[in-house]
């Protein structure tokens, strides 16, 4: 007769291979990164608290407004270590704001505004002016394949410079990059979120399994 599981077995039994990923949940449009991930086979998870991030295996920090979500960071305690964890080699994908929040620098930030880094670039905020100048295009993303990726921008930032150990995933017609990654962190100055196409969070998962 097999031995009756430990209670740390049973609850990674229940969780299977599906890997946990949180979705940074204090402001912007984290349910429809929640819902993309849960379709994707994911225990996907909203995170507001410190204690949270220990119980994760990735995160996604979802579209929004930075400075907003930077203040809301530290407020809630979260900002230092979501630090370390992206250090440790934590898996992140930001997407639009969350690629702010991942990016070293920004150049026009408001007073004040910090970021969690990581992501050894300069970002420019609203680079493509305000919701009125929301755009759609299609991308060519070579680690994607084909078809191109329909992208939705919405008072987007563009990745203005690149530093050493940055890998460009996509840019647009006239050259300006609005895809990255490094190691364990993606960002993309899009929402991919809300096309329908998942194969970023698909690329993302894979980093996260691989991370486990």
């Amino acid at each position: 007769m097999s031995p009756l599981p430990t209670a740390s077995q049973s609850v990674a039994g229940s969780r299977g291979n599906a890997p946990r990923v949180g979705v940074l949940a204090l402001q912007g449009d984290f349910r429809e990164h929640l819902r993309v991930l849960t379709s994707l086979g994911a225990d996907a998870v909203s995170v507001r608290r410190p204690e949270e991030i220990a119980d994760i295996d990735g995160l996604v920090i979802p579209g929004g407004e930075s400075s907003v979500m930077d203040k809301l960071s530290r407020a809630f305690g979260l900002a230092e270590p979501l630090r370390a964890a992206i250090a440790d080699g934590l898996p992140v994908y930001g997407t639009c704001a969350g690629l702010i929040m991942l990016a070293d620098g920004v150049l026009d930030a408001i007073a004040g505004q910090q970021t969690l880094g990581g992501l050894s670039i300069s970002v420019r905020r609203n680079a493509f002016g305000n919701q009125l100048d929301s755009f759609e295009t299609d991308l060519a993303v070579p680690v994607l394949g084909d078809p191109p990726v329909h992208a939705v921008f919405i008072r987007a930032p563009v990745v203005e410079s690149v530093g050493d150990g940055v890998t460009v995933l996509a840019h647009l017609d006239d050259g300006r990059v609005v895809a990255v990654e490094s190691q364990n962190l993606l960002g993309t100055a899009f929402h991919p979120e809300v096309t329908g196409d998942v194969r970023f969070h698909e690329y993302f998962l894979d980093k996260v399994r691989a991370s486990r």
